[in-house]
């Protein structure tokens, strides 16, 4: 059964005020990071400590501002589970997995590529588990950071394009200090924020982003290359790419070239056709203006 929805109550609001609001949630979500970073860094690790701070600032400052301003909740934001719910999460994960399959598995098949015992590792099916659940945290904690209240409210109020572009282009600046990371890469993650942002617009949910965004994430560690520039021990082996850095991506992981670009290509197209249930959102409902 679809969860009952309630329009916003204050349904005319000025432009100043919806980028108030905004920038307060904005400065809701650094913050938070800013401060539970610090925290769990010693303890947990960058690469844990990044995720899980992302998540606990991003569901923190969503939750503020859509029970202040919207007397919601975090689930209004595109975070209903329904069978529609679940399907566009599938979607969303057979595309990402399917990318990610793609992009390693043309290197492995036409001989560019291959698996080598990485010195000093040891694969271990917790570590396997441990890694899969971090980057779900991880991915979960972006959608909300960036396709999230502050999103959801500028498509009302500035438009789609106006919203998703410059949102898209943070996504990709946002990982512009990782390590290893170069202007392909870059670039990479704007296309990739863009993808997430049209996603949204199609499914009027977050569960299908976070698909596309999980399973692209989870599948990259378990091929043994980088992703965004982390290295994670999960198998035990690495995969070895014989191809100029422009096409593998060299130290940054596949990201960081062309055949991701050309992936994510073909996941746009894919985007327009596939069977996506278009839901109803709590916050941008164009269809009824």
């Amino acid at each position: 059964m679809e969860p009952a929805i309630t329009p916003p109550e204050a349904a005319q609001r000025t432009k100043l005020g919806i980028l108030l609001r905004v920038g307060i949630f904005a400065f809701l979500e650094i913050a938070g990071m800013m401060i539970l970073a610090p925290l769990m860094h010693p303890v947990a690790g960058y690469l844990v400590s990044a995720a899980l701070s992302t998540f606990g600032a991003a569901a923190i400052a969503n939750t503020i501002a859509i029970r202040v301003y919207e007397r919601g909740q975090l689930a209004d934001l595109g975070l209903h589970w329904s069978g529609d719910s679940r399907w566009n999460l599938l979607l969303g994960l057979a595309g990402g997995i399917g990318a990610a399959v793609l992009v390693n598995g043309i290197p492995l098949a036409i001989g560019l590529a291959e698996f080598q015992k990485a010195e000093g590792w040891e694969g271990n099916v917790g570590s396997g588990i441990f890694i899969a659940i971090v980057l779900l945290f991880g991915a979960f904690g972006e959608e909300l950071l960036f396709r999230g209240y502050g999103f959801q409210v500028l498509l009302g109020t500035v438009g789609e394009y106006a919203t998703v572009l410059p949102m898209s282009v943070l996504f990709g600046l946002s990982h512009s200090n990782n390590q290893n990371a170069n202007n392909v890469g870059v670039a990479n993650t704007m296309l990739w924020g863009l993808l997430f942002g049209m996603a949204f617009l199609r499914s009027r949910d977050l569960w299908l982003p976070i698909g596309l965004h999980y399973g692209w994430n989870v599948t990259l560690p378990f091929f043994g290359v980088n992703l965004s520039g982390f290295t994670m021990n999960v198998t035990g082996y690495a995969m070895h790419v014989r191809m100029p850095e422009i096409w593998s991506g060299g130290d940054y992981g596949p990201e960081a070239g062309l055949l991701t670009t050309m992936a994510v290509g073909l996941l746009f197209a894919g985007l327009f056709r596939a069977p996506i249930r278009k839901q109803k959102a709590f916050l941008y409902r164009p269809d009824e203006d």
